[in-house]
């Protein structure tokens, strides 16, 4: 344990230093929140608050990342900005997973999604270095990785088309839309292959996968965002930020339309969020787990090794 504490005390310097010589700002955000996170695929931790009223809303979300203040801090003029801390999700306890963990996220100003990615790269490089490592950087679009390892085109192909790589690997079909059978494919049958010394960053997503990116018209339209890999566990996420606040409501909107079909939670929208979103410039964003990242920099498949205290034993 005393060894894995030290490793995350020496990658947390390294991120402040990476970001102060960069000048991009240490902020802080709150972690209880009046809304919370619509994202169909992740579920919220939530208390009450038992003080006056006039305090605020009652009910408070427990962060699953800081994006949404981190915005509202940019659309204030804060500039670069940059946020290490602890953050939250509902039922994700495993291996890999702990409900409660660390996520670093920050923004560059007048930035796309393609100088975030190299930017986030050099960051892992670094924090590999602590360890004596390095991985080169392949990066890749959606389309071509998809052609390429499965053989299959993700735009055009069938489902039927889709469902055949795993056609080995018995899957219950009940429910499963196209995003599904993608994300299926990525998990059970891409991600397993990539090299472990190579940082693998796949770029322009479905628009139907964008989130809170921009969508970039054309056939297809494509979400302007990536995801880094190392070898095959995903580290970050990042984004060309969506700035339209009619659109952005309009994809909350559609997250409660699926959380209530299927009978789930439906957080509050972040209204203070979208009244801030035209005044946020034009900028770039990515989370990173950092202890995704030990995990990879200890060479550990147990999210256990590199926490003080794990779920079961909090």
């Amino acid at each position: 344990m005393l060894h894995a504490l030290r490793q995350r005390a020496a990658l947390n310097a390294l991120i402040r230093q990476f970001f102060a010589e960069r000048a991009v700002l240490e902020v802080e955000t709150p972690i209880l929140s009046a809304a919370g996170n619509t994202e169909p695929n992740i579920d919220s931790f939530h208390t009450d608050f038992s003080g006056h009223r006039d305090a605020g809303v009652r009910r408070r979300w427990l962060r699953t990342s800081p994006e949404f203040p981190l915005k509202r801090l940019l659309a204030a003029g804060v500039g670069d900005c940059y946020e290490l801390g602890r953050v939250f999700r509902n039922g994700e306890a495993g291996g890999r997973h702990n409900p409660e963990f660390t996520m670093l996220e920050w923004y560059r100003i007048g930035w796309d999604h393609h100088g975030l990615l190299v930017e986030t790269a050099a960051l892992v490089n670094q924090a590999l270095a602590l360890v004596g490592r390095q991985a080169t950087l392949q990066v890749i679009d959606y389309r071509s990785l998809y052609q390429q390892r499965v053989g299959v085109d993700p735009f055009e192909d069938s489902i039927e088309q889709l469902r055949q790589p795993l056609a080995d690997i018995a899957i219950d079909p009940a429910g499963l839309g196209r995003d599904d059978w993608l994300d299926l494919l990525m998990t059970h049958c891409i991600q397993p292959g990539f090299d472990d010394a190579v940082m693998t960053v796949v770029h322009d997503w479905p628009s139907s996968q964008a989130a809170l990116a921009r969508i970039r018209p054309g056939t297809p339209a494509l979400a302007e965002r990536f995801e880094l890999y190392l070898g095959p566990v995903e580290l970050a996420n990042g984004y060309h930020e969506l700035g339209d606040a009619h659109e952005q409501r309009a994809r909350f909107e559609a997250d409660h339309v699926r959380r209530q079909a299927r009978g789930d939670v439906l957080p509050p929208l972040d209204d203070a969020l979208l009244a801030s979103l035209p005044a946020m410039p034009a900028c770039a964003g990515v989370a990173v787990g950092v202890d995704r990242l030990l995990m990879a920099m200890a060479q550990t498949p147990r999210i256990a090794d590199v926490l003080a205290f794990d779920f079961s034993r909090a």
